[in-house]
């Protein structure tokens, strides 16, 4: 079937828009270049020219709107300044890291809700999860940082463990899949960003606060199995 060439933007932004879009609905394996070109009105070559193959057009996909997150996440997390009592707050902290997520979905467009469904399926991919350490690590370690300064004597597994429940938050709150709107029967909707806005720092600060204030870490667990086994009286 002869590719429908199309006129206006450049070929480049046209293949990376189609790839986007169709690598969010279907996944990554579930789309060939030949479905890229022909929604793209581009020929099978340029992907090769441009991208070198399937895969490099994907990390182009990822990299370049990361690219923009990332930049507002660390402007934000630079501005953050302490309050009159000498210590960060939990939920601007938070919100540094979350907000460019709410203002380029709520804004943004639809490449960006595909963008965020496409970063759900590819946080749950251990195939290609290497893209978000290679394209987020180093502004989450900034993000680390500024929490573990605003969470003075807090045990750093903890700020490791309450990130890893922030960004599986994250991931499928963007995603928008729908869930939450049959669960509430409509009284919320998924893609209320409105209500995302005001609900998801608290939330997040007040767990990051309370794990801080547990003090000593919880016995892991192998040791709390091996005491439940362990015969009565014995040390």
């Amino acid at each position: 079937m002869a590719t429908k060439k199309k006129t206006g933007r450049p070929a480049k932004e046209r293949l990376l828009d189609a790839a986007e879009r169709l690598f969010a609905q279907r996944g990554y394996h579930g789309v060939s270049i030949r479905d890229i070109t022909e929604a793209a009105g581009a020929d099978v070559a340029l992907v090769n020219y441009h991208f070198g193959n399937k895969r490099g057009l994907l990390t182009r996909v990822f990299e370049r709107r990361a690219e923009i997150l990332n930049r507002e996440r660390l402007e934000r997390l630079a501005a953050v300044r302490p309050g009159p009592d000498g210590r960060l707050d939990l939920e601007a902290v938070v919100n540094a890291f979350m907000e460019p997520l709410i203002l380029r979905s709520g804004r943004g467009g639809r490449g960006w809700k595909s963008y965020f469904a496409l970063i759900a399926q590819v946080n749950n991919s251990p195939e290609l999860s290497v893209l978000m350490t290679r394209h987020f690590d180093p502004v989450v370690h900034k993000f680390i940082d500024v929490l573990t300064a605003a969470l003075p004597g807090a045990d750093l597994r903890d700020v490791y463990w309450g990130y890893h429940f922030l960004t599986g938050a994250l991931t499928l709150t963007f995603a928008e899949t729908g869930r939450l709107d049959k669960l509430s029967g409509r009284l919320c909707r998924s893609s209320d960003l409105d209500s995302v806005h005001t609900r998801f720092a608290p939330f997040m600060a007040a767990g990051f606060a309370a794990l801080a204030a547990r003090g000593a870490p919880v016995a892991p667990l192998a040791k709390a199995r091996a005491r439940r086994k362990a015969p009565a009286g014995a040390n």
